[in-house]
């Protein structure tokens, strides 16, 4: 958990959400809410979230990539561009 991120209490979110929302649209921080002392859930703006989904979808492409190239399932990059080349030529 980031230490600037606020933490706050379900009582404050059921009293303030109006405040929140402006306070997450502003700082794009996220907010822990916690309930009986324990984290319950993360409250974000949703640009974070969409930036935060992107960020997640290319770690993934980049893993799957990454076991690809592992399992020697790749071409070099001089056997690439000579079939561009031979595809250009005809």
């Amino acid at each position: 958990m980031n230490f600037s991120t606020q933490v706050k209490p379900i009582s404050y979110l059921k009293s303030h959400a109006a405040d929140i929302v402006k306070t997450l649209s502003d700082t794009r921080e996220p907010m822990v809410i916690t309930q009986n002392g324990e984290a319950k859930l993360v409250v974000m703006d949703v640009r974070s979230y969409e930036e935060h989904e992107a960020t997640l979808a290319l770690l993934k492409v980049l893993a799957l990539g990454n076991r690809e190239i592992e399992q020697g399932h790749f071409r070099s990059a001089d056997d690439v561009f000579a079939e561009l080349d031979q595809e250009d030529a005809q």
